[in-house]
C-alpha cells in the first residue's frame, strides 16, 4: 500500500498503471472507514488491478461548519483497516486538493432539488467539486459508491454523464450493524444509548413495506408517526420517489422502482437510510 499526498504524485503512478493497461477501481471516502467502506473497498480490489482509495474531508460539501468541525477524523486508524485491499490511498490535504479555487458550477437537474437538496443547500455542488476533480486525477475505470447516499449516488451518476466520462459507477448495497443501523461514520457520535435507539429507524422502514396499502401518502404517515414516537428523533424528511428521477410519486404502483429516503436527527448527529419498495 502506498500512501500518497499531492496529486502530481497520484498522477505519476495513474500514468504508470494506464501505460501498463491495468484497469483502476476507485473508492471516495472522507474517512473514518467502517465495514460499510471495507464493503467497497474489497470490490474494486477484486473487480480491478488497481486500487485507489481516497481519504479527504471535503469542505465544500459542508453546508454546517460545526458538521465539518465534528466529522471524525481517523487517518492512521483508517490506513491499518485498508492496508491488504489498497495499493494507492490519496490523502491530500484541502490546500492540495483546492490549490485551483473550487469556483465549478453544476446544475444536475431535478435529482439535486428534492430531498438533501434543498435541505443542504451547496451540497450537491461541492459533491460534484471534490469527484469531478478525483476522476480526474485517477482516471478510473470503475468509480464505487455506497447506496446508503442513494441521492448522492444519482447525483454522481448524472456528473459521469453530463461530463461525458468513461467509466462505470458501481453501486454497492448499504451494509449494516447487526441491529440494523446502516453503518454511517457518524454513528460515532452517537452514544449507545443512541445508537440502540437509532436501530429503530432501519425497523420503521422495514415495518412500512409490510402496510397493506401502495398509497405513498399513508405510507410516509405510518412512518413519520413511528419515528415521532421516540423523543431521541426529529425527522428532517421522509419521501417516497422514483429510483432514476427521484421524484415522488403518489403510488408506488407509478414507477418501476421505487426507494424511501429518510433523513432522522437523533439529537445532534443527523442520520440517513433508505429503502427499497420495488
Amino acid at each position: 500500500m502506498l500512501l500518497i499526498e499531492t496529486i502530481s504524485d497520484l498522477q505519476k503512478k495513474i500514468e504508470q498503471a494506464r501505460q501498463a493497461k491495468q484497469t483502476i477501481g476507485l473508492v471516495p471516502t472522507m474517512g473514518a472507514l467502517h465495514e460499510g467502506h471495507l464493503s467497497l473497498i474489497r470490490r474494486a480490489k477484486q473487480e480491478n488491478d488497481l486500487c485507489v482509495i481516497s481519504i479527504f474531508v471535503n469542505p465544500t460539501q459542508f453546508n454546517n461548519a460545526e458538521d465539518l468541525e465534528k466529522y471524525p477524523r481517523t487517518l492512521e486508524q483508517d490506513l491499518q483497516l485498508v492496508k491488504d485491499y489498497a495499493d494507492i490511498v490519496f490523502a491530500p490535504s484541502a490546500e492540495e486538493v483546492y490549490r485551483v479555487p473550487p469556483t465549478e458550477q453544476y446544475d444536475f437537474g431535478p435529482v439535486a432539488e428534492v430531498m438533501e437538496g434543498p435541505a443542504r443547500p451547496g451540497h450537491f455542488n461541492g459533491v460534484g467539486i471534490i469527484v469531478k476533480r478525483l476522476f480526474d486525477w485517477t482516471q478510473p475505470t470503475r468509480a464505487y459508491f455506497g447506496e446508503k447516499d442513494f441521492q448522492q449516488l444519482a447525483v454522481i451518476k448524472t456528473l459521469v454523464r453530463q461530463c461525458g466520462l468513461n467509466l462505470e459507477v458501481v453501486p454497492c448495497p448499504i451494509v449494516r450493524e447487526p441491529s440494523g443501523l446502516a453503518m454511517s461514520s457518524r454513528n460515532r457520535r452517537l452514544t449507545e444509548e443512541e445508537r440502540t435507539i437509532s436501530a429503530n429507524i432501519y425497523r420503521i422502514l422495514k415495518a412500512s413495506t409490510q402496510l397493506n396499502t401502495t398509497n405513498t401518502k399513508e405510507i410516509r404517515q405510518f412512518v413519520e408517526n413511528e419515528i415521532a414516537k421516540y423523543d431521541l428523533f426529529k425527522i428532517e424528511y421522509y419521501e417516497i420517489v422514483d429510483d432514476e428521477t427521484l421524484q415522488p410519486i403518489a403510488d408506488l404502483n407509478d414507477s418501476n422502482g421505487v426507494v424511501g429516503c429518510i433523513t432522522v436527527w437523533a439529537n445532534n448527529v443527523r442520520l440517513i437510510d433508505n429503502i427499497r419498495y420495488k
